[in-house]
């Protein structure tokens, strides 16, 4: 595995072009022979004459560790889209075939530029990686036939389950940049702990009633979520409202703005749509 880097390179000591020589810490991966004998060059003739009479005598060149330098490898990151789909109630299975479209459609488009989709939908009580990081159209097609929907929208959950899915592909090296793209109309109404397996405390929210959470109280964990996804490196947000403006509630946007993430309205949302305003942000995000 390596470290992210700028310009979506990723810098680790085993695989990619070399582009320094660096002095090694702990195990030699990858000798950079030609640093190795600069750093040696010097000392050739002091070694020589201490090597008389000993069983280096012979040797050509000698070496010693601290002449030992390794190579600094770098290599292009791909990125990775996670798409978040709110799969509850009536819209739900128009925001999943929209999100299946996109993902296929920018699917053919990434296995040049060595990007990962996955997908995330949330309805019922929590959220499930139906999809997780991938290059393969073909396993995306299979696992997105069937798509759970209806049910309660825990988007909470969502946020926190698609930081851990974009955390654990940066960790593996391949992924620079992770952009989360929210599908939803911003509601929420299963909080957090619900999701966890753990009941509501009707105590920890004063505006409660019959023992479920108020609205102020979901919206403010969701907003809580969206903010710690913004604060991670490499990460970006980009919110697809898809309530009609008329009634929109306006918390898609409040989501995108804690997070310091992009807002889109699109209402009529259909893949394509979702596809170009998904690979316009990931050109934006990978020009910065």
């Amino acid at each position: 595995s390596g470290k992210g880097g700028g310009r979506g390179l990723i810098f680790s000591q085993d695989r990619g072009r070399y582009i320094k020589p660096m002095l090694p810490k702990g195990k030699v991966v990858r000798l950079a022979v030609d640093a190795t004998l600069r750093a040696s060059a010097p000392y050739q003739k002091a070694r020589r004459e201490r090597a008389k009479g000993t069983k280096y005598e012979d040797r050509g060149v000698h070496i010693e560790q601290s002449d030992v330098r390794i190579k600094k490898m770098a290599r292009k990151a791909g990125s990775l889209i996670i798409f978040v789909v709110d799969a509850s109630g009536s819209m739900a299975l128009n925001r999943m075939n929209a999100a299946k479209g996109a993902a296929v459609s920018l699917l053919t488009e990434a296995y040049q530029s060595r990007d990962q989709i996955s997908l995330i939908p949330f309805q019922g009580e929590m959220a499930d990686v139906l999809l997780p990081p991938t290059k393969s159209i073909t396993m995306a097609r299979k696992r997105l036939e069937q798509m759970p929907c209806g049910g309660g929208s825990p988007l909470a959950h969502a946020l926190q389950s698609a930081m851990l899915t974009g955390i654990n592909a940066q960790k593996s090296g391949d992924v620079g940049k992770v952009v989360v793209v929210l599908i939803s109309d911003g509601r929420a109404n299963v909080p957090l702990c619900v999701s966890m397996g753990e009941e509501f405390d009707p105590d920890a929210d004063e505006d409660s009633k019959e023992g479920k959470p108020s609205r102020n109280y979901l919206k403010d964990e969701t907003i809580a979520c969206a903010k710690k996804l913004g604060a991670l490196p490499g990460f970006n947000l980009l919110c697809i409202d898809t309530e009609n403006k008329f009634i929109s509630t306006g918390l898609a946007k409040d989501i995108a703005n804690a997070a310091m993430g992009k807002y889109h309205q699109i209402t009529k949302a259909d893949g394509n749509a979702i596809a170009n305003v998904v690979g316009g942000t990931l050109n934006d995000i990978k020009s910065e």
